[in-house]
């Protein structure tokens, strides 16, 4: 059974060591990974596995399945647990239509977005608020001036719709900045971030989590195992994918995303290390990350409750000094993402 951890230094929440991230949870066919979401009741059997390990903390967003993912996993939240037994975030400033304020973070789309994610999860208020990117990180969108989104974050937690906030994937500079405009006026600042790092992009350690564990801030890394590189989803290369999603519309994105030089050599050694464990390459990767004393809760991503049942186990995995020296060795520094405009 997961043992619940605090949220941070700069809050009083407790989430499960593991968050289930629900990207892929909502209406086949809805939104640009359509072709590889569960429905209904095959993410009833992964939330009900997930329960039943401990794990209570639970990752969304407006656009995943452009509102369908919220729709369904505010469903099974109320079906499965009373309120007060899951912490549940979800994020805000993607685009969810053509409109010229259905996206960003202008206070007009903070305030109408927050209300439009409460009636889609069925829900009074989220637990955690999390910005999906900087203010001017979104593309098609002005850049709206750093003070108007925190105040509109601010004024959403003192209308009680939101609990917490948190940020996700953001220059270090960047998340500062936001942090002290609010501090210098009074309004609620972050208590987490949501960033992107696994053993094949490891850009986020030269700033962010540095910074993220000097100020109390909780990490919790998006795609811990690399959109299944590091799971064996992809045998060597791009164009040898196994699974749904990597043989689907989502490989692209995939490609963008890992560009490193020893991607496919670091996955070789993952499942070296596995095997000599009598472990999964999977839970080699997470038990990796879970190592690394500034992560809080990394946000997992399963199809099956087998998965489920493996990444939990990661949690009691212990890597040694000389596997971690031996996973770490081949990284070589790669052009950092969010220089590109978007990561």
């Amino acid at each position: 059974m997961l043992k619940a951890v605090q949220l941070g230094e700069r809050s009083g929440l407790r989430v499960s060591p593991l968050c289930l991230g629900t990207m892929n949870i909502g209406e086949p066919g809805r939104g640009h990974q359509g072709d590889w979401t569960l429905p209904i009741d095959e993410a009833r059997k992964i939330f009900t596995a997930a329960i039943d390990h401990g794990l209570f903390y639970f990752d969304c967003a407006d656009i995943y399945g452009v509102g369908a993912s919220e729709e369904v996993v505010g469903a099974l939240l109320r079906e499965l647990l009373p309120r007060d037994e899951y912490v549940l975030a979800t994020k805000i400033a993607m685009p969810m239509g053509r409109g010229a304020n259905q996206g960003g973070l202008s206070r007009k789309h903070v305030m109408e977005g927050v209300d439009a994610c409460l009636r889609r999860l069925g829900l009074d208020y989220v637990d955690h608020l999390v910005i999906h990117r900087h203010p001017h990180g979104v593309p098609g969108h002005v850049e709206t001036p750093v003070e108007e989104t925190m105040e509109a974050l601010h004024d959403v937690v003192k209308a009680g719709k939101a609990l917490y906030l948190g940020a996700s994937s953001m220059f270090a500079w960047q998340f500062v900045e936001l942090q002290h405009t609010a501090w210098a006026n009074g309004w609620t600042p972050f208590v987490s971030m949501q960033n992107h790092y696994n053993l094949v992009y490891r850009e986020e350690e030269r700033e962010m989590n540095p910074y993220c564990a000097r100020n109390g801030i909780a990490l919790t890394p998006w795609s811990p195992l690399a959109r299944g590189i590091l799971t064996g989803s992809y045998k060597g290369g791009f164009d040898a994918g196994t699974s749904d999603r990597s043989k689907g519309g989502d490989r692209l994105r995939t490609e963008s995303l890992y560009r490193g030089a020893a991607t496919f050599d670091i996955a070789e050694r993952v499942v070296e290390v596995a095997e000599r464990m009598e472990a999964t390459p999977a839970q080699v990767a997470l038990a990796w990350l879970l190592g690394k004393e500034e992560v809080t809760c990394p946000i997992i991503g399963v199809s099956r409750v087998e998965q489920l049942d493996a990444l939990v186990g990661a949690t009691a995995l212990q890597l040694s000094a000389e596997d971690v020296e031996y996973l770490e060795a081949l990284y070589q520094p790669t052009e950092n993402l969010l220089s590109l405009g978007f990561s």
